[in-house]
């Protein structure tokens, strides 16, 4: 009687396992909507020449200041928004609220113990 029982707990997942490998391959009724390719050629995609439009800015950082604060130099960098035309020229450049700071120490400030 052990032995009908483990050979149905044994079969009952054989069969669990069968469906949920038929579920998850490309053929079953699950994936029927998507088309899967047999070509064994790889495809290379084309570059397109496209112009980025021109009314959409550019976010840029410039340096704004440099500060010198407790033996560190601070570089402040605003970001601006930059307008170019066609020809990749400015045609304008906005600041934004956003800034950033990077922070160096100075090579001649030297601890003494």
């Amino acid at each position: 009687m052990k032995i009908i029982s483990h050979f149905t707990t044994f079969l009952f997942l054989c069969i669990i396992v069968a469906l949920v490998a038929y579920l998850d391959s490309p053929y079953s009724f699950i994936h029927s909507k998507y088309s899967y390719s047999t070509i064994s050629e790889p495809v290379v995609a084309q570059p397109v020449d496209v112009e980025p439009p021109t009314d959409v800015p550019v976010l840029e950082y410039m340096l704004d200041d440099v500060q010198k604060m407790n033996g560190y130099f601070v570089e402040i960098y605003q970001e601006y928004e930059v307008y170019y035309d066609e020809t990749g020229k400015v045609v304008k450049r906005e600041p934004t609220s956003k800034t950033e700071s990077v922070r160096y120490w100075e090579e001649d400030n030297k601890i003494e113990p």
